[in-house]
């Protein structure tokens, strides 16, 4: 592949990112292009997940278009997209945890808890269950960051957390009549409050224990 080749993949991954901005029906048409080509496709999507972190958007976006050039093979592309483009803001918040936790005491106080929850369920456990919950991906990655967790649970939980959605993602692309209506949900109540259920059960201990083990919690109490 060269050089004219990524560029050009580059470009047109963020003229559907401007097209998406304004209207998914707008982006169908650079979608169908690209889809022709699964190589062109391929680096366009790539290109989509290396930036998707800085203009926080959700995820399950990439997971969408995976399935609607790759119809249902798009789930393990999915699933390796939507696992490294949390890798970005996990590493910053990972790298810089040291100076957060000195500026904020909010962040402090996340940091320590979330420290203690991986201590007690794993940081395996507690990312894979923090995935499953319907709250912003990015925010999971930060928080793991800031929290201590290794490189490899934290890998391996966001996988585990986030292929669900990624199925919901791809079900949602393969589907063009529902990208033409503008429709992105990726998924109906019931998905949510499944998963949701299943975050819960995994980290409703350990999460209790955390929170027993917080020497603030004494504090508070002690002050109302």
């Amino acid at each position: 592949m060269n050089r004219r080749s990524v560029l050009g993949g580059v470009a047109v991954a963020a003229a559907v990112v401007l097209a998406l901005a304004a209207s998914p029906t707008a982006a169908l048409g650079a979608l169908e292009w690209l889809a022709a080509d699964p190589l062109r496709f391929g680096v366009a999507l790539v290109a989509l997940a290396a930036i998707r972190p800085f203009l926080a958007w959700p995820t399950t976006l990439l997971a969408v278009v995976a399935g609607f050039g790759y119809g249902w093979a798009g789930v393990p592309v999915g699933a390796v997209l939507l696992t490294a483009t949390a890798v970005p803001p996990y590493w910053l918040a990972r790298a810089g945890r040291a100076r957060l936790v000195n500026d904020s005491r909010t962040v402090e106080r996340v940091s320590a808890t979330g420290s203690r929850l991986v201590a007690d369920a794993g940081g395996l456990r507690a990312v894979a269950g923090s995935r499953f919950l319907p709250v912003p991906a990015d925010a999971v990655s930060v928080t793991a960051g800031v929290s201590g967790v290794a490189p490899r649970p934290f890998l391996a939980g966001t996988a585990i957390g986030e292929l669900p959605w990624v199925v919901a993602g791809v079900a949602a692309g393969v589907s063009a009549d529902r990208l033409a209506s503008d429709e992105l949900t990726v998924a109906d109540p019931a998905l949510f409050v499944a998963l949701g259920v299943a975050g819960v059960l995994l980290l409703a201990r350990p999460l209790y224990r955390a929170w027993r083990t917080d020497p603030t919690v004494g504090d508070d109490a002690s002050g109302t």
